[in-house]
């Protein structure tokens, strides 16, 4: 790992010790948000073949303090088949209290994260890619991820466009970003999620709200993004 990569590494934990916000799961703009993602994982899953999710392997880079494992467990992954990885040893803590035992957690870079490669189907990554800033990390990163697929899976990726001038932690990636730092795949891509300042808004004058602003695609700030890794050829 190089000097500018440690640098950034302790930036992002600095980062996070600074952040204070929590979002209620029982507020509109929250579980609204949510649910809209969860039907584009369910639409990701049947519109890309990877039924049955019971036999698919999974790692999530940069899983926090487990949601989206909690979310993928009742999606019909098998605990046994989840591998988690944060940087953080505090959140890797709380996920290891929420998760089932035989969801494996691992803390530490995910750039270097020690396990086999080509050895998942999916190879996860939520709100994390967004928060590094050093290009050098973000690639090593999405190197990591790329090897750690194995042929006939691919890269799922969530995360925001826009960057937001209010906070210089993070910043938002493009899908030409996104397809630069995968070119080997042909991206699917879909683009979720209302824009959260307007999504609070508009659900504090009625949860209904959140739907018909979000029928309108230019309010909508994340991709879900599917990047599959092809099979090998033999040769004859």
């Amino acid at each position: 790992m190089t000097g500018d990569s440690n640098g950034e590494l302790l930036r992002i934990r600095r980062a996070y010790a600074r952040r204070t916000r929590t979002y209620d799961p029982l507020s509109p703009w929250v579980y609204l948000g949510r649910q809209e993602r969860e039907r584009a994982l369910i639409r990701w899953v049947q519109t890309c073949g990877l039924v049955p999710l019971s036999q698919r392997r999974l790692i999530e880079l940069g899983c926090g303090t487990g949601g989206n494992l909690i979310e993928l467990l009742r999606l019909g992954f098998s605990p046994a088949n989840l591998v988690g990885n944060d940087l953080l040893p505090e959140r890797i803590e709380v996920a290891r209290e929420r998760l089932p035992a035989s969801v494996r957690l691992i803390e530490g870079d995910a750039s270097d994260v020690i396990l086999p490669n080509e050895s998942f189907d999916v190879v996860f990554q939520s709100m994390m890619c967004s928060s590094i800033l050093d290009d050098h990390l973000l690639l090593r990163i999405a190197q990591r991820m790329w090897a750690l697929v194995r042929p006939g899976g691919g890269v799922l990726w969530y995360d925001f466009t826009y960057s937001n001038p209010h906070n210089p932690d993070v910043r938002g990636i493009s899908i030409q970003r996104i397809r630069e730092l995968f070119p080997a795949s042909k991206a699917r891509v879909w683009r979720v999620t209302l824009a959260p300042p307007i999504s609070r808004a508009v659900t504090r004058i009625h949860p209904v709200l959140y739907c018909l602003f979000n029928s309108m695609p230019f309010l909508r700030t994340h991709l879900l993004c599917w990047l599959p890794k092809g099979m090998v050829r033999s040769r004859n």
